[in-house]
């Protein structure tokens, strides 16, 4: 028989001593890489932290992990819980898509754009009995991957179907990245539930920074998209809005590029940062908009070696840690400059959905095993920067201009057939052209280019951050790293306003600007969230909650 002790004197959640410390209950440990590939090891830690033997200890069950390469020294911070020998072996959870009520088939939503943010309204109006139809000017994920492959192998884009528009959004073939700064715990987990439930690993819950991978998104996407449809949900794809219907100051529908209409009670706008087109249309509606801060740089990538020895040292290349990724946050003069959509293992993608316009981004299969590692590197473009490209600040549509001016110029330095210009790090930073250029993950290819003459305004923040980068960071600024130009799409340049209560926009009732494209969101799962919350504020309004009575 095993002995239990009710009293402990090992350490608590905090590392301090504690006299009393549940011997069920989960705890934070910390440990170094080893133990990770070291089950014994793993056990005698967690049971010297709550004062048992190890030998009573039959496993240790993992519930977060997260690796801290800070001040030189390797740890892994994890959130165990300790099963003993002789415990009842319980079941692992099982995750299954919501039960949702049939619908009517009259929809009384329509919802701009398929990305996480409109599939993730339709679904918590499911939940509350409140019928949608998704409309998209993309094509659904099948389809998508020929346009997709299309644009990377021969230069050909789809300026309807690519890396930005279509089912699921950007965020289905451009890397799958589910962490973000929200704060609202409970929503991000019933986010990753619906993942996990459609076909993500559940090692979403255990990941500090959890991932889905581009090779396994799409499948995730079709599958919730799919449960929808069966429900009741309605899809149109290939089906791009041009305007709003109004009564008066009321929106009470959509209008199609074919001329025909969608007429409904509520529409809601969630169409991404990049459908341009969108803001123009909206415009020109009486919907009120204003400018905000976005960023726009470059994309750099490395050897994946490269990045894993800066960041783990003597730990590179370790089993129990994986490819190492990194987060910069620099001040060069008065703007920021920082990483954006950091992927290790990944490739470089070509993101344009314009015919004269390179636009560059990153994406990482689930596994992150490839050759190189990449990251945007942007720097804060506001006020100033606009007015010094002699623009208006408080233009909404100022923004647009200037991304478009960055993507064009990195066309023409490209050659066409969206051929990125590009240039070695080391290079950059010394002001000079690169005489040639290291291999790069870029499908379309890469060419010599100086890219501190094309960013122009930009370029002092972005070099200046680099090179006290080389400092803290020897091999990030080297010869066998490249920049590729240019990141432009990391946020919404403008915000569509709406109301704080109600959340539609002001002298537009009926209309709901949402997420990333409305300036309220910054990612898959906080567009996720925005999405969940629009669809309540809607279905508070057709007075049909019924979440109470819908089983997870």
């Amino acid at each position: 028989m095993n002995k239990r002790r009710g009293k402990s004197k090992g350490k608590g959640k905090n590392g301090n001593r504690s006299g009393s410390v549940d011997p069920n209950a989960a705890f934070d440990l910390s440990v170094s890489p080893e133990a990770l590939v070291d089950e014994r090891e793993l056990a005698s830690l967690a049971a010297r932290q709550i004062g048992e033997a190890s030998a009573e200890v039959a496993r240790v069950e993992i519930l977060r992990r997260a690796v801290d390469a800070r001040r030189g020294r390797v740890r892994v911070h994890l959130r165990v819980r300790v099963h003993r020998h002789g415990d009842p072996v319980l079941p692992e959870r099982s995750y299954r898509p919501r039960v949702l009520p049939t619908l009517g088939s009259n929809p009384q939503v329509v919802i701009v754009g398929a990305g996480p943010a409109g599939m993730f309204c339709a679904w918590k109006l499911a939940q509350l009995g409140v019928a949608s139809i998704v409309v998209e000017r993309g094509r659904a994920v099948r389809e998508r991957r020929r346009d997709v492959a299309r644009l990377s192998r021969v230069g050909q884009l789809d300026p309807e179907s690519n890396y930005c528009y279509g089912e699921g959004g950007a965020g289905t073939f451009s890397d799958g990245k589910l962490y973000t700064r929200s704060h609202k715990r409970g929503q991000i987990s019933e986010v990753l539930e619906a993942f996990v439930a459609y076909g993500a690993s559940p090692d979403l819950f255990v990941e500090a920074r959890p991932h889905i991978g581009t090779n396994r998104l799409p499948g995730v996407v079709t599958a919730m998209r799919e449960h929808l449809e069966s429900a009741g949900v309605h899809f149109s794809f290939g089906a791009r809005v041009d305007g709003l219907c109004l009564q008066g100051e009321r929106v009470v529908g959509v209008r199609l590029a074919d001329g025909s209409e969608l007429r409904a009670g509520a529409v809601v706008i969630a169409t991404g940062h990049s459908a341009r087109d969108v803001f123009s249309w909206l415009g020109r509606a009486g919907v009120r908009m204003v400018s905000k801060p976005f960023a726009l740089g470059v994309r750099v990538e490395h050897s994946q070696a490269v990045i894993d020895k800066i960041q783990y040292g003597s730990h590179a290349g370790h089993a129990g840690l994986g490819p190492a990724s990194y987060r910069i946050v620099e001040r060069s003069g008065d703007v920021g400059v920082f990483s954006f959509c950091m992927c290790p293992g990944g490739h470089i993608a070509p993101a344009s959905t314009e015919q004269d316009a390179v636009v560059v981004n990153g994406w990482s299969p689930s596994s992150r095993r490839g050759r190189y590692a990449n990251s945007g590197f942007v720097t804060e473009v506001g006020a100033t920067q606009l007015a010094a490209m002699g623009l208006d600040p408080a233009d909404p549509m100022a923004g647009l201009v200037f991304q478009r001016h960055f993507e064009r110029l990195a066309f023409e330095a490209g050659g066409g057939s969206f051929v990125a210009p590009a240039q070695r790090i080391s290079d950059l930073v010394a002001g000079r052209r690169s005489s040639d250029l290291p291999s790069c993950s870029y499908p379309p290819g890469i060419e010599s280019a100086d890219l501190h003459e094309l960013l122009g305004v930009l370029a002092e923040p972005i070099v200046g951050a680099l090179r006290r980068l080389d400092a803290r960071m020897p091999g990030f600024v080297s010869p066998e790293s490249i920049a590729v130009g240019v990141e432009s799409r990391t946020s919404s340049p403008l915000r569509i306003e709406r109301e704080s209560e109600s959340l539609e926009a002001p002298g537009r009732a009926g209309l709901y600007p949402c997420a990333e494209g409305a300036g309220y969101a910054g990612g898959i799962v906080s567009a996720a969230l925005d999405g969940i919350l629009v669809a309540r504020k809607i279905a508070e309004r057709y007075g049909t909650d019924r979440s109470a009575n819908v089983a997870p």
